[in-house]
């Protein structure tokens, strides 16, 4: 069989590129290589195809970027080709390379403008999402045979009983850093017993229902993203429609309504964990003992901090909630759109919650509470 190759060729100031058998994808690497170790001089460069038996249209691109490439070093380059198909093939490479590179990046005010649009679309469409899910609630608890008792209880082991561990966790180890860092610049001035007003307060009413909603976001906002999703790609939700079924009542409504009644509880766990990585810091780096603790959380932390942080967590449940189911919705009949959906869903549950707690600082520090 006939080896293919690329013999270079000077002769009277033209270099002479003659190819021969097959020019393809397979052997377009060999050409590269001979091609990288030649340099040439010539002011002319004559492409030949007579020898060639065999040109796919990778090869054709191939040898069109080669022109392209010397045409930029100012060097005339022509091609000398005997077969029809050939020529033909070069000439629609040569219409579709140009045609591409015609085609013009919009501008920045265009894209801009799309970015906007986007986003105002997909705020509408939420808009309109939540304003469902309020008609759906209100008929929902019209009545109290409506409430779909065992759902609303598994979703709550699902979301709550089986999150406690890492709530739990995430909080302690919260607790200890916090007091850690607070006991090293609280020792430099004597004030080893502030430590107990520092720790409780901050996180009683910021950094347990915090941390508890981005554990969760993370967690369970993107779990109802998936479920849905995935509930969307196999056809369950028209399958629910077609036999009256309304996806809100039997999906949606038990998720939300669970996940307000377990975040509470799940923020009140994140407190004791919290004050409990506190004591124990406390007695181990500062000698303050846990009886002296709690006497002095009782003396000076108020129970409306505790109750500030408890507050939170229906609102942050309802915003985890809402967005993961909303973007389970959103989902594209393909399994890579069920990752980009749920990517958003945790990332704007988190921004969300972030806003919220914003909102509530301003709102409870200009109240006095």
């Amino acid at each position: 069989m006939k080896k293919s190759s690329l013999n270079i060729i000077t002769k009277d100031g033209v270099t002479f590129l003659e190819f021969s058998n097959k020019v393809t994808l397979y052997e377009i690497a060999n050409y590269e290589k001979r091609l990288e170790t030649t340099t040439i001089t010539s002011k002319k460069v004559q492409i030949s195809l007579n020898n060639v038996t065999y040109l796919d249209t990778a090869g054709a691109l191939f040898l069109q970027t080669i022109k392209r490439e010397l045409s930029l070093k100012d060097i005339e380059v022509s091609f000398e080709v005997q077969k029809e198909e050939f020529q033909k093939m070069l000439q629609l490479v040569k219409q579709e390379k140009a045609s591409f590179s015609q085609t013009k990046k919009d501008s920045f005010l265009v894209q801009t403008g799309e970015l906007f649009y986007n986003y105002y679309i997909g705020f509408i469409s939420f808009l309109s999402f939540i304003g469902k899910l309020f008609a759906t609630k209100l008929h929902y608890l019209k009545s109290w045979k409506n409430i779909r008792y065992k759902e609303i209880a598994f979703e709550i082991n699902e979301n709550g009983v089986k999150a406690f561990y890492i709530v739990a966790l995430t909080s302690f180890l919260i607790g200890l850093v916090v007091a850690y860092q607070s006991a090293y610049q609280l020792k430099m001035y004597g004030a080893n017993i502030f430590v107990v007003d520092m720790l409780s307060i901050s996180m009683f009413r910021e950094l347990a229902p915090l941390m508890t909603a981005i554990v969760i976001a993370g967690r369970s906002g993107s779990a109802f993203t998936a479920q849905i999703g995935a509930m969307k790609i196999t056809e369950e939700l028209d399958a629910m429609k077609t036999m009256g079924f309304d996806p809100y009542i039997f999906l949606v409504m038990p998720r939300i309504i669970a996940l307000m009644i377990v975040l509470p509880i799940l923020i009140f766990f994140a407190d004791m964990m919290g004050v409990l990585g506190g004591i124990f810091v406390a007695n181990l780096d500062l000698k303050i003992t846990p009886q002296l603790f709690i006497e002095r959380l009782n003396e000076v932390v108020a129970a409306k901090h505790f109750l500030v942080g408890l507050l939170k967590g229906p609102f942050f449940a309802f915003l985890i909630a809402s967005i993961g189911i909303y973007r389970g919705l959103m989902v594209k009949d393909d399994t890579q759109s069920i990752g980009l959906n749920t990517t958003k869903s945790v990332v704007e549950s988190i921004f969300a919650v972030i806003i919220c707690d914003a909102i509530f600082s301003i709102m409870f520090t200009n109240l006095g509470i």
